[in-house]
Parts: structure tokens; C-alpha cells; sequence
């Protein structure tokens, strides 16, 4: 009986069938985009789809990419063991997409940059850039390696067969297709993401007697209870960790992450890149929130049989896979769609890495020094880099999973780069007086202490005081296995556990039990403070005029809301700074030549 507890079904032929079948549609379409785009085989077109991508498949893409396969699963076992409040990080994801919308991607729009790093070396100096794009790549190898692990560990899949499946998908259509291909099969990715939550909504609601029972019983549980005004910042999630903490955090993936920048400053037009970010905040909100009641339903239907406390799974990402197998096994098909939602989470994590890695180093570390480079070359590089980089992840991902929790535990430090590296450009975008030297003392006084806090929090996590998960019960399971033993249902895997250590210093239960969603703001503000004090006491005051184009205007704020006064001095604007001509209509600055943006004049101007 569904609900109380014991071994669930296995995938059935059809389930199978479903999975192979969505994986070779994504694959079809990444190799269509390729056979249709190569008779354009510039770098250009490679690794930004020729800057003339349109918003609506920008903006799907990037909601694909922020979906990996372990957010599928993991945030409804957040809703089902904490509540509702993770819904509040579309708070969040607001905030993220008017910083990312109105301050950088006019920025980087009007710079007409490949690479978001470039920018690093235009205001302040090569070696920063060096260490900026080093730091992105190890954190993108690293995501990438966790992300392929985590889908392995909680769906049971074969884990080589996971690991070269996801490599040969990605490297052929990245390869051969370039940003196109990667933006077009995220669409799909999308669509079958988002018809996984779908499906257990619906038939949760058929088991439960419908939506409103599933609300009743969140409410009953304590489920709803999402706006805690708590201002304490040691408490995992509150209204305010999630909203402040929460937008900067988001700020760091979406602002300065060239997986993400690549998309956007592929589009055609400013108005476009801008309108991307704001349609892919809709595809948040409409993702959070299927998986919330996603994990609403869960608790609806185990409220009187946590499987976790019962040992039917053994960690809390493996709840929601138990629940698809429990409510949809009846229904062949069903469960490989959802694998394959997860996995297409994966898959676009890993397709947009690879795309966002060979953009960085060919542009970072390779055309600086071989200047005379054919087009041709350059195209061949491209691909190469791409098989390598696909090759990287994968062996590194095998790697990892035979060295056990300790390795990947090191590794995810990585993830806590962002918040220093956003203050660092927060610092150039903002103060005339930063200089190379203030910014990089900044930024590794920054890394210090989010490296600091994170590696505390690792080895002394949080107590539940701090992380305030919510009651659950056995009472109605059919046969409780007691919690010092744990059975492994056949699709899922054993995932060793790191002990907690016997002994708490005083700063386990402060300084260490700081909640995760504040690392990337302390990291902006520690850089963006040292790097403004060391800057003045090394000259920062004395510099000699920069090129205004580096900073922040007031005119990237008002693009939409003004667009008539800016259409009135569009010619003029044009003849002074050719680059300035950004709003909607537009054509890309970093495609389009000079001498051709002069003849569409007339053409933007009617807008």
C-alpha cells in the first residue's frame, strides 16, 4: 500500500525505453542545431550562437542550467523535511534577476565581451583576470564532477554507464553545435523537467482526494509555516538569510558566471539579454514551486511513514526517487520520465560547463598569446577543447566516487569562490579608486574568510537548533525497521557519511553554524571593504582618469523604462561611442561592425 513503508517496485522495460528515448530526442536536437549552423564555422558562432539568439530560449536555458539533477530531487526533500520557506527564494530570484538585468548585462553588452573575465583584465590587470578565470574553471570542474555524483548516488544508475552516457550526449552536441545546440537542448531539458514534477502532483492528488488535502495536510504537519522574521544568521533559512543572503548568493551564479553570461550576451539585442534574465525569473518561480508542493505531496503521503526515519532510504535525497517509484510504478513509463528529468538536469549542467570552459580558455589563457590564430584554427580548437574538457569531468567524476564523502566534501569547498569574486567586480564596477592591488588583496581576504567559515561549517555542520527540521513519524508503517539498520531498495545506493567529530569548539555553534546562504555575502562585502582600504592606502586616489565605459551608468537602469528619450539621441550617441547603442533594436556590439551599425540608425530609432 502506498504510504507505509517497505521495498518499492523496479524500473520496468518501458521505463527504460522512456529514459533512452527523451536522452537520444536531447541528443537529436544538439546534433540538428549543429548539421544546420556549420556552414557558419566561426569562433563566434560557436561559443555565442553568433550573438543572435533570441530571449525566450535564452531564458529556458537558463533555467535548465540552474535546474541540475540533484535540484529535481533535492529541493521536494527540503519542502518535505523543512517546509515551505524555500518557496521565499523567489524573493530572491527577483532581486538576482534586477542586479544581473540592469547592472551587468549592460556592462558586458556594451564592452561586447566573450568572456565575463575579460573585464577583470580592462579594469584592473592581466594577472587578476588570470586568477579570476582560474577560479571559475576550478569551480566549474568541480560543480560538474559533484553534479554527476550526486544524480549517481540518489537514482542508483550504473555509475560508468551514468558517466560515459552524459559524456558521449554532451561532448557529440557540444562538440559539433556549439552554444546553439547547448541553449536549443536545454529547451527541451526544460520541458521534460518540468513535466517530472508534473506528473507526481498529479497523481499524488488523485491518491490523496486532491490538491486541497495536500495543502491540509502541509498546514496539519507545519509545512506552511515559511515566514520566519528571525534576524538571526545562524538559522539556516528565515525570511531574511533567504531574501538578503539568498539574492546575493543567486547574484554570484547569474551575474558573473560564464555559464550564465554566455547565454545571455549571446542574444541579439540588449533588450533581449535584459528580457531573458526577467522570463527565466517566471521559469524560477514556476520551477520552485512545483517542487515545493512536489515535496508537499511527499509529506501528504508519508506524514504517518517517513521513509528516512523507517530505513527504507538512506539519505534524504533519496526520498523523492522512493516516492516516484511508490505512487508510479502502476504506470509504465512514468518513473523513466522521471529519471529522465533528473538526468536532463544533469545533462544540461554538464553540456553548458563544458560550452562556458572552452569559451574561457581560448579567450583567457589562449588568443592573448597566439594572436595570429586562423579562424579555422581557432573553430578546430574549439572542438578539441571541448572533447577534452567533457573527458576531464568525466574521469575526475569516476575519480572521486572511489575516494569516497571526504573528497567530495573538499571539493565542494570550491563552490564558496563566488561571493569573493562578485565583490571584485562589484569593487571595479562602483569605485573609481579600486585599484589591481586593493582588488586582489580584497579578493583573497574574502576567499580567506568564506574558505574559513565553509571548511568549519564541513567538519562541525550545523546542530538542529539551527536547522529546524520539521517532526516526522513511523507510527503507520506496516513494519518499522529499527534505525540502526538500513535497507537499499534496488534503484538506490549506499552513500557513506562523514561522522560528525565527538568534540565542539566555541565556534561550532557560532561562527561555523553561520547559515550557508550568507557565505557569498560575506565574501562581497569582506572584498569589496579591504579591497576600497588597501586601494587608497596604494594610490587608489591618484589614478588616472579609466574609460567610463568600465562602470556602471545611469542610463544601463532606465533602459526600458526611458527607451523614447534614449531613441531621441540615438545618432548622436552612436557617433561618439558606437558601443553605448545597446537598448532594444540594437544589434550586438561584440557582431555587429561599425560601419554597419551606422545604416540600422533609422531602423532602431523607429522603436
Amino acid at each position: 500500500m502506498v504510504g507505509t513503508g517497505g521495498p518499492v517496485a523496479t524500473f520496468s522495460v518501458w521505463d527504460y525505453v522512456v529514459f533512452a528515448g527523451i536522452i537520444l530526442l536531447a541528443a537529436g536536437v544538439g546534433l540538428f542545431q549543429a548539421f544546420r549552423g556549420r556552414k557558419e564555422a566561426s569562433s563566434e558562432e560557436f561559443l555565442l550562437g553568433g550573438r543572435q539568439m533570441t530571449a525566450v530560449p535564452v531564458a529556458m536555458s537558463l533555467t535548465a542550467s540552474f535546474m541540475s539533477g540533484i535540484t529535481v530531487i533535492g529541493t521536494p526533500a527540503e519542502s518535505y523535511r523543512f517546509g515551505s520557506a524555500f518557496w521565499i527564494f523567489g524573493f530572491a530570484y527577483a532581486i538576482m534577476s534586477a542586479i544581473s538585468a540592469e547592472l551587468f548585462v549592460p556592462l558586458f553588452y556594451r564592452l561586447g565581451v566573450t568572456s565575463a573575465y575579460e573585464y577583470l583584465e580592462l579594469r584592473f590587470s592581466r594577472p587578476i583576470r588570470i586568477i579570476g578565470t582560474s577560479m571559475y574553471i576550478v569551480q566549474t570542474v568541480n560543480r560538474t564532477i559533484m553534479k554527476l555524483i550526486s544524480y549517481y548516488s540518489v537514482t542508483g544508475l550504473d555509475l560508468w554507464g551514468v558517466l560515459v552516457a552524459t559524456g558521449v550526449v554532451c561532448i557529440i552536441y557540444c562538440t559539433l553545435g556549439g552554444l546553439k545546440a547547448v541553449i536549443w537542448t536545454d529547451v527541451l531539458q526544460m520541458v521534460v523537467m518540468l513535466a517530472g514534477f508534473v506528473a507526481v502532483i498529479a497523481r499524488g492528488a488523485v491518491l490523496q482526494g486532491g490538491l486541497t488535502k495536500i495543502w491540509e495536510d502541509a498546514g496539519e504537519g507545519g509545512r506552511l509555516q515559511a515566514f520566519d522574521f528571525d534576524p538571526d544568521p545562524l538559522k539556516r533559512h528565515t525570511f531574511w538569510s533567504i531574501v538578503v543572503g539568498g539574492s546575493i548568493m543567486w547574484a554570484a551564479i547569474y551575474a558573473i558566471n560564464q555559464s550564465q553570461v554566455q547565454r545571455y550576451i549571446s542574444c541579439k539585442t540588449l533588450g533581449h539579454a535584459k528580457m531573458s534574465l526577467y522570463v527565466n525569473m517566471v521559469g524560477l518561480w514556476i520551477t520552485v514551486t512545483l517542487a515545493v508542493f512536489s515535496g508537499l505531496t511527499m509529506y501528504s503521503i508519508y506524514k504517518n511513514c517517513d521513509p528516512l526515519s523507517n530505513g527504507d532510504v538512506a539519505t534524504p535525497d533519496q526520498l523523492f526517487p522512493y516516492l516516484v517509484m511508490d505512487i508510479l510504478a502502476d504506470f509504465p513509463g512514468i518513473p523513466g520520465l522521471f529519471v529522465a528529468a533528473a538526468y536532463s538536469g544533469t545533462l544540461s549542467t554538464v553540456s553548458s560547463s563544458i560550452n562556458a570552459l572552452v569559451a574561457v580558455t581560448v579567450e583567457d589563457f589562449i588568443l592573448p598569446v597566439y594572436k595570429d590564430l586562423t579562424q579555422k584554427q581557432v573553430s578546430w580548437m574549439n572542438m578539441g577543447l571541448s572533447v577534452f574538457f567533457g573527458g576531464v569531468c568525466i574521469g575526475m567524476a569516476g575519480v572521486a566516487s572511489l575516494m569516497g564523502s571526504v573528497l567530495q566534501a573538499a571539493l565542494s569547498i570550491f563552490g564558496m569562490i563566488s561571493g569573493p569574486l562578485l565583490g571584485l567586480y562589484l569593487l571595479g564596477m562602483f569605485f573609481r579608486t579600486s585599484n589591481s592591488i586593493g582588488g586582489l588583496v580584497g579578493m583573497i581576504i574574502g576567499l580567506v574568510l568564506t574558505l574559513w567559515v565553509g571548511i568549519g561549517g564541513q567538519i562541525y555542520p550545523p546542530t538542529a537548533e539551527k536547522t529546524n527540521p520539521l517532526p516526522l513519524t513511523t507510527a503507520g508503517c506496516n513494519n518499522t525497521i529499527g534505525q540502526n539498520y538500513t535497507t537499499i531498495t534496488p534503484w538506490t545506493s549506499p552513500v557513506t557519511l562523514t561522522p560528525e567529530p565527538d568534540y565542539r569548539p566555541p565556534l561550532a555553534d557560532t561562527w561555523y553554524s553561520l547559515s550557508y546562504v550568507y557565505f557569498s555575502l560575506l565574501g562581497v562585502l569582506t572584498t569589496i571593504v579591504s579591497g576600497l582600504l588597501v586601494s587608497v592606502i596604494t594610490g587608489g586616489c591618484k589614478q588616472d582618469k579609466m574609460n567610463s565605459e568600465l562602470f556602471v551608468r545611469k542610463n544601463d537602469l532606465t533602459c526600458f523604462t526611458t527607451l523614447s528619450k534614449i531613441n531621441k539621441n540615438l545618432e548622436s550617441d552612436i557617433t561618439e561611442k558606437p558601443s553605448a547603442n545597446i537598448c532594444m533594436g540594437a544589434d550586438n556590439p561584440g557582431f555587429k561592425e561599425d560601419d554597419v551599425m551606422s545604416k540600422d540608425v533609422e531602423k532602431n530609432t523607429r522603436l
